[in-house]
Order: C-alpha cells, then sequence, then structure tokens
C-alpha cells in the first residue's frame, strides 16, 4: 500500500513500557512513521519470555515490538538513570507502564521530556484511585469490570475471552488513539500560535476493558440487572461433520428464514418463538430443537444454505484455516515478516494503514547506535 499514511515521520518516541498495551500502541506509531526507541532492562521486556521462543525472541514480543529500536538501560543505577533522561529530553511522546509511583522513582516523569512531551501512562487501574497501586491483568480486568460475567458458555461457567489478550490490545489502541488526539491538539495549537503545552495522558486496563462492553455496562445500569438475551438464536452451532458455524440475526423476521433454512417451517409460527423477547424467554426449549437440525449437514453446506437465503453465517476459523482462505489470500491480509531467530511469520495487515512488514529488535541491538546519535556516554 504505496499511499498508506506515515504521518509521525521525525517523531522521537521513547517506549519505557514492556507487555503488550504499552508496546502495542509504539509499534502502531511506529507503523505511522515514528523512530521509537525502547528502553529494556537488562533481562529484556517480559514478553520475551512468553508464547514460542526461540534465540532471545518470541513471537509474543515480535507482535508487539515491531519496527523499534531497543536500547538496554539499567534504570536501577544512577548511570542507566542518567542515559534514560538523556533520551527523555528528547522526546516527543514518551511511554511507561509501571505500577503508579516506580515511574517517577525511576525518573520516567513527564517534566523529564520536552515542554511539549505527549507522556502516557499506562497502568491496571488508573493513576489515581484506591485501586492504584494493585497489579492488574487482561483476566483480571475482564473479571473485574463485568466482561467475565458476559460471557458465558455453555457450561454455565464465566469465562475470560479466551487465550486472546482482548483488553491488553485494546487498551493498546486506547492509548494509541489518546496519543494522536493529543498529537493533534498541540498541532491546532501551533497553527494558532500558541505556546506548546505538555500533554500527560492516563489510560488503564479498566477503563478500556469497560469501554469495550460500554453498550452492555449502559444497558445493564438502565434495567438496574441483566436485560434479555439478546437476539435469540443467534450463535455457534455444531454441524454434522464436526465443525461449527455461526449464525448471526439482526431482525425478527429472519428467524423465519432460519427456520426455514434448516427445514423447520413449522418452528417459526409456535407462539413460544414468534420474537426476540419470546425466544429468549424460552430458549431453553428452542436451542436444543436448533442443534439437532445442525446436527444433519456439514458446516460447508449449512453455510452454503444460509447465505444463499441472504443470511449472515460463516464457518467458525481457526487462524490457520483464516491464512488458507481465497478472500483473505486474494485480498493480502496477511504479510509474511522475516524475524531473525524465529524465521518467517504472517502478520494481519494494520487496518488503514495496509500491509507493514519491519522485524522487531534483538535485545538491546541498537544501544550503541542510540547513545552515539543522541551524544550519550555508554
Amino acid at each position: 500500500m504505496e499511499d498508506a499514511p506515515r504521518p509521525y515521520r521525525g517523531l522521537f518516541v521513547l517506549d519505557a513500557s514492556q507487555g503488550i498495551a504499552g508496546p502495542y500502541c509504539a509499534t502502531l506509531l511506529a507503523a505511522c512513521g515514528a523512530d521509537v526507541v525502547k528502553i529494556e532492562p537488562p533481562a529484556g521486556d517480559w514478553s520475551r519470555g512468553l508464547s514460542t521462543r526461540r534465540e532471545g525472541q518470541s513471537v509474543m514480543h515480535v507482535a508487539f515490538n515491531r519496527g523499534k529500536r531497543s536500547v538496554v538501560l539499567d534504570l536501577q543505577n544512577e548511570r542507566g538513570r542518567a542515559a534514560a533522561a538523556a533520551l527523555a529530553a528528547r522526546a516527543d511522546v514518551m511511554l511507561e507502564a509501571f505500577r503508579p509511583g516506580v515511574a517517577r522513582r525511576l525518573g520516567i516523569v513527564p517534566e523529564a521530556g520536552k515542554p511539549d512531551v505527549v507522556f502516557l501512562s499506562i497502568s491496571g487501574f488508573g493513576q489515581r484511585g484506591p485501586y492504584a497501586e494493585r497489579p492488574c491483568t487482561d483476566g483480571v480486568a475482564q473479571a473485574f469490570t463485568g466482561m467475565v460475567a458476559l460471557n458465558a458458555g455453555m457450561d454455565g461457567v464465566p469465562h475470560r475471552t479466551g487465550p486472546i489478550m482482548a483488553v491488553d490490545v485494546t487498551t493498546g489502541l486506547s492509548a494509541f488513539i489518546a496519543v494522536q488526539a493529543a498529537l493533534a491538539e498541540q498541532q491546532r495549537d501551533r497553527l494558532t500560535g500558541a505556546a506548546p503545552r505538555r500533554r500527560v495522558l492516563d489510560v488503564s486496563l479498566m477503563h478500556s476493558a469497560a469501554a469495550l462492553i460500554g453498550f452492555n455496562i449502559a444497558e445493564h445500569g438502565l434495567v438496574g440487572g441483566p436485560p434479555g438475551a439478546l437476539n435469540v438464536p443467534s450463535g455457534t452451532y455444531l454441524a454434522g461433520d464436526g465443525r461449527w458455524v455461526m449464525v448471526a440475526m439482526l431482525r425478527d423476521p429472519e428467524f423465519a428464514q432460519m427456520c426455514r433454512v434448516l427445514d423447520l417451517p413449522d418452528l417459526s409460527a409456535d407462539p413460544r418463538f414468534t420474537t426476540y423477547a419470546a425466544r429468549a424467554e424460552h430458549r431453553d426449549t428452542l436451542l436444543p430443537l436448533i442443534r439437532e437440525a445442525f446436527l444433519k449437514q456439514p458446516a460447508a453446506e449449512w453455510v452454503r444454505r444460509f447465505q444463499a437465503a441472504r443470511m449472515l453465517c460463516d464457518l467458525v476459523n481457526d487462524p490457520l484455516s483464516y491464512l488458507a482462505d481465497p478472500h483473505v489470500r486474494a485480498t493480502g491480509s496477511a504479510v509474511p515478516l522475516e524475524q531473525p531467530g524465529l524465521g518467517t511469520m504472517p502478520f494481519p495487515v494494520l487496518p488503514g494503514l495496509g500491509p507493514w512488514s519491519v522485524k522487531a529488535p534483538a535485545l538491546g541491538e541498537h544501544t550503541a547506535e542510540v547513545l552515539a546519535e543522541f551524544g550519550i556516554e555508554a
């Protein structure tokens, strides 16, 4: 995508975060053209130790640290803190993801940056409040905000959203949005001749998880409890060949169409099932009938029938079957990345930014280069 936007060429970003949320925000800035220098402790970002690993790299670290330069600094000693301060003094954007208070002890503070630095702090519960110093993870944020309670499985047990880091990634996206808004506001100020002003941003896993389920929180608050089930019987169904199918409905009359596709035309006339509300009330009677019907044909046949009827339906893919899909291949929706130490990996294109195949740095790969570039004594 030759015309992909790269608006942050010349922007210097100092990334002192680890894990997923902060690093992902910084990687998106790198994808938009920014020069991102990542400060790592001598042991490296802890994400280097998770997921599939080879030769000092991990798939998790690569996914959230592409396009950066890695500088190893020990912020526990004075020399490391002095080098970090010298880098901070040049930064247009700074990111940290320590627990509140830790960054200040290490000197990673807004005052260390330029007068108009955009300073972003990412934490579990935010920089203020009684829970500010609590540790937090993706799963804890999902549980705390109600996301887990909303995700009850067929076993009746509430679950987190599986192995994906939904809240961590959403927090990274939220941080990226907030940084872009601050940079745009600064540009507006410059155009009007206003003096440069520092922006300090506070993004938390808690707020990002809550924003992800904002509709659900609003509806629960409005009715004072759990609302009725939505769009019954939309959902996933096991087909006769052992594969799963997803069917979605947006309008009440689509249930009659679903029944025709499933060869259950009399079901839509049953007064227990004529509206969304009625179907939600009698779901324990309805769903076994729907599940039994799906077992009579293989998944691909059901998808063919539903799509021929112009209904929302598709196979439940795993990541490999997604990559192998002809539409994904035809649209170039996955881009190979050659990562030293790991080999070739497929990465999805960045929505709106297009294909971006840039490797992640080895631990401390650019320490000497960056310190020399900024005139900092090694």
